[in-house]
């Protein structure tokens, strides 16, 4: 992402999101920003060769950690996602809606699946989120009103059900000390 925004800086002269909403790159440049862009944002989504992270977090984190990390920091990405690579690189956007479709549709199907054998309720649900959030990138993708919308609704609900989901869990071990189902 850092190489996107000085390739930008250096080509374009601003990093004005405002400026660089009526610039338009290249088609090669698109493809170009579009990775650099939309991969430092799966990251931070997750989504399925980089999601491994998010469990392990929530693992090792205390309660008030993961409920930032759930109720804010993940919807870091689907912003960044809104925000910047939906603005700066559309086309860039329209040409590779199919691979997102593709790696979002594998990281719910592998995540669905992971999910079912887990026996601490923190990778329960760090699991699950990751499923929910490559739903949003999927409502996301669709390029209609009822996509984008819903993707909304579902980032503020997920923040709020998740973030609720992390304090229970977290009273839970402070009663009786484990977290295994």
């Amino acid at each position: 992402m850092l190489l996107a925004i000085l390739f930008i800086y250096f080509h374009v002269g601003t990093t004005d999101i405002e400026v660089l909403k009526y610039y338009s790159f290249s088609p090669e440049r698109q493809s170009i920003l579009w990775f650099a862009l939309f991969f430092a944002f799966g990251v931070k989504i997750p989504m399925f060769p980089v999601h491994v992270w998010l469990p392990e977090a929530h693992v090792e984190a205390p309660t008030v950690g993961s409920v930032l990390l759930a109720g804010i920091l993940l919807k870091m990405g689907s912003y960044g996602i809104l925000r910047f690579t939906f603005q700066i690189v559309p086309y860039g956007t329209e040409d590779y809606t199919p691979i997102v479709f593709l790696f979002a549709l594998l990281s719910i199907i592998y995540a669905s699946l992971v999910t079912i054998r887990q026996i601490d309720l923190k990778k329960i649900i760090a699991y699950s989120s990751v499923v929910h959030m490559n739903f949003i990138v999927m409502g996301m993708f669709s390029y209609n009103i009822y996509g984008l919308g819903g993707s909304i609704l579902s980032m503020i609900s997920h923040g709020f059900v998740s973030s609720a989901l992390f304090i229970l869990v977290g009273c839970l071990y402070d009663r009786y000390r484990t977290r295994l189902v």
